[in-house]
């Protein structure tokens, strides 16, 4: 694959990292931990492939192009494996950082794995396909899976502060939910993506929607971060952010 061709297949994820990067108007996060949670992002896309490639061997088989090979495809494969490895990158490179103080960061660490992920998930893609791919990932694939990342750090964000504050049930809860929205959001898009013309329509509909969401979260999150953070512990317990 060419230099410029390889450009185009990095350049649109870490557009999206810069630009979630700036929104972190408290504390900016250290480069290196950013860079070490975009690796283990990578690492996890191996993962990804070795976890799909063995659950197809148990799943039923569908025709391509039918509803059932699109939902089983979608939902029991690439959203259930990306979506959990994803995570595990994420929180393997973040958890334990005393740097994670603020409900921001989390969607700085969930945008940083899913763009590992989905940088070198898109550079195979590209070096396949060539340079149309490239362009309709740059503004679908690309974005579907850091804007998984930033609804995955907003509830990641909450379980880090429950889990600071002691409670237990809002931190499991809260973990859950950093899994099954980017799930839900993941395997609606590629349903819609394996249905081929018929689900053309309706992907780009939610394609617009999926952008309007995530940037609106974005700047909402940025904006109502609040100075004192997670610490200390006598700091009122305030999960009233609207997403």
């Amino acid at each position: 694959m060419d230099r410029s061709l390889m450009a185009l297949a990095i350049i649109p994820g870490l557009l999206i990292i810069i630009y979630v990067y700036r929104k972190d108007k408290v504390e900016k996060e250290p480069a290196g931990l950013i860079m070490r949670i975009i690796f283990f992002g990578v690492l996890s896309c191996f993962a990804a492939a070795f976890l799909e490639q063995l659950e197809s061997q148990y799943l039923p088989q569908y025709p391509k192009g039918s509803l059932e090979y699109a939902l089983i495809t979608s939902f029991c494969m690439a959203a259930l494996v990306e979506e959990i490895v994803k995570f595990i990158a994420m929180k393997l490179g973040s958890w334990n950082y005393q740097g994670f103080n603020y409900r921001f960061d989390g969607i700085v660490y969930g945008v940083s794995s899913a763009v590992g992920f989905a940088i070198y998930e898109n550079i195979n893609y590209v070096a396949m396909y060539g340079f149309q791919t490239a362009v309709v990932r740059a503004f679908t694939a690309i974005p579907l899976h850091a804007f998984c990342g930033v609804f995955m750090g907003v509830f990641y964000s909450y379980s880090k502060k429950a889990s600071i504050l002691g409670n237990n049930g809002a931190k499991i809860g809260y973990t859950l939910l950093s899994l099954l929205v980017p799930m839900l959001i993941h395997g609606t898009y590629d349903t819609f993506a394996f249905l081929g013309e018929r689900g053309t329509m309706p992907l780009l509909i939610f394609v617009v929607i999926l952008y309007v969401s995530a940037i609106t979260t974005i700047k909402k999150m940025s904006a109502a971060d609040y100075r004192a953070g997670f610490y200390p512990r006598a700091r009122r317990i305030d999960y009233d952010v609207e997403i």
